[in-house]
């Protein structure tokens, strides 16, 4: 992957001058630019670039997911006044995050729709165009399932539009659930299952499944999420790693529980995961802008060793310090995604990824749609796959995290709602959840049913495209 981000930072210096960032010459260009193969990669490889939690991009998808749900709140310094409407749940149509975040997800559609639009009248290989036009289909599919968690409706574009022709009102959101299905399955039929040496971190097969059963789980459509994390399994190629912390390990990286990774590397080029300094303790040179709330770390089971992976607390090693209460306004401050600051020549450029879909959240998915479906029985299997991995961990497996054999479906469901925000905590799926589940309002303080299931939509882009309607209430 690191071979895609080198060619993301060419581009962007040079030939994206002339494709992104200045619309009517990337439509009148986009011809004369894609002569060759080479460049149908590079422009590919630009469509990777906005997927970055870097600070080129000011990517503030963590802070939808996180400082809005109930695993953390805003802490740092206030000088971010969109992350402290965040967790007040004061945030309108001119806070500049959201603003942010439309921006770079329809950058990155653009891009791909610029390649999917120019490819096919390239001189290439078929296996190469196929590749080529898979990872494209995949990246838009993930930029739209994006928007759709923040923003609910928003413009489906699938091709490159002139300027006059973008002011579009919004697409229902099935709509673009059944564009992102289709498009994943198509992908998945393009797609390489697996990629060797500088080109690992490209989308895959297994992946474009994996968004679609995602998809398919938003929409409650429980046989179709079986069905598709059955192909992902079919594969044969993931499995839950025996060290959790693997997941989130600079040297254990795209391992065989990492469905979907995004690379980050410490090049000092604007490539690096920028968490590990808004996350990190002030106390250890990092903004401290999301610390981990209390009902959060007492969510875990007596003895869950996913709880000091996931958060540090009083006396614990945080790095090369020892943590401290004083160090949160929460005593708790977040481990995932964060690396000792003597490992990286910047704090903002941090090597550590972030894996959007691993192999736990499939069989989570699995577990969640057995039980929606009341075949409670099977729902058992995957959920103790999860566990049984953390309990191995444990200081005593004999008695950490038991086996749940229930065969009520209300039980089962909690037992699964659990599990996700215990194994899947500050990865990015909290507040998405409460909201998909039904239930934010009845956990989260603020929240207002009707209104706060979705982000309004940024006001600069009402008032570029007045086509556009503002979700309820704001």
């Amino acid at each position: 992957m690191r071979s895609i981000q080198i060619f993301i930072l060419l581009l962007l210096g040079s030939s994206c001058q002339g494709i992104l960032d200045k619309e009517p010459i990337a439509i009148l260009d986009a011809g004369s630019f894609f002569q060759t193969e080479d460049d149908a990669l590079q422009a590919l490889n630009a469509a990777y670039q906005p997927l970055l939690f870097s600070n080129d991009n000011n990517n503030y998808y963590w802070a939808f997911a996180e400082i809005t749900s109930d695993e953390a709140i805003t802490g740092g310094d206030g000088s971010r006044p969109g992350l402290v409407e965040m967790e007040a749940f004061t945030f309108t149509p001119r806070t500049q995050e959201l603003n942010d975040f439309w921006k770079l997800q329809y950058t990155g559609i653009t891009q791909c729709n610029l390649v999917l639009d120019n490819v096919p009248n390239i001189e290439m290989s078929e296996s190469r165009r196929n590749q080529i036009t898979g990872e494209a289909l995949f990246l838009r599919s993930y930029y739209y399932f994006l928007l759709t968690q923040v923003f609910g409706e928003v413009p489906l574009l699938i091709k490159v539009l002139p300027p006059d022709e973008l002011k579009v009102a919004k697409t229902p959101k099935a709509v673009i659930y059944a564009q992102i299905e289709s498009d994943c399955a198509r992908a998945a039929d393009l797609l390489p299952a697996q990629y060797v040496g500088k080109e690992v971190g490209r989308s895959t097969k297994g992946a474009a499944y994996a968004l679609a059963a995602k998809t398919f789980l938003y929409e409650k459509n429980w046989e179709k999420v079986i069905e598709y994390t059955v192909k992902v399994k079919a594969l044969g190629i993931y499995s839950l790693m025996p060290n959790y912390q693997d997941n989130f390990r600079k040297n254990t990286q795209n391992n065989a529980e990492s469905v979907w990774e995004i690379q980050h590397s410490n090049l000092e080029l604007g490539v690096g995961n920028f968490l590990n300094q808004w996350w990190a303790s002030k106390k250890y040179e990092g903004y401290g802008f999301a610390e981990a709330t209390v009902a959060f770390v007492n969510a875990f089971e007596p003895n869950d060793p996913r709880r000091k992976f996931t958060a540090a607390s009083n006396n614990e090693p945080y790095f090369s310090v020892v943590y401290k209460p004083s160090f949160s306004s929460t005593g708790h401050s977040v481990v995932k995604y964060l690396q000792a600051k003597d490992s990286v020549t910047q704090k903002a450029d941090g090597d550590i990824n972030y894996t959007a879909i691993r192999f736990s959240e499939l069989l989570l998915w699995e577990a969640e749609a057995f039980t929606e479906l009341n075949r409670v029985q099977e729902a058992q299997v995957p959920l103790e796959l999860v566990r049984a991995r953390a309990r191995a961990q444990a200081t005593d497996p004999l008695t950490a995290l038991p086996p749940i054999t229930t065969t009520d479906q209300q039980t089962m469901r909690d037992a699964v709602r659990h599990e996700r925000q215990v194994e899947l905590g500050f990865e990015l799926h909290r507040y998405f959840d409460l909201v998909r589940w039904g239930i934010a309002g009845t956990v989260l303080p603020g929240f207002q049913v009707g209104k706060h299931e979705v982000f309004p939509l940024p006001q600069t882009e009402i008032d570029l495209n007045p086509t556009l309607l503002q979700n309820p209430n704001y």
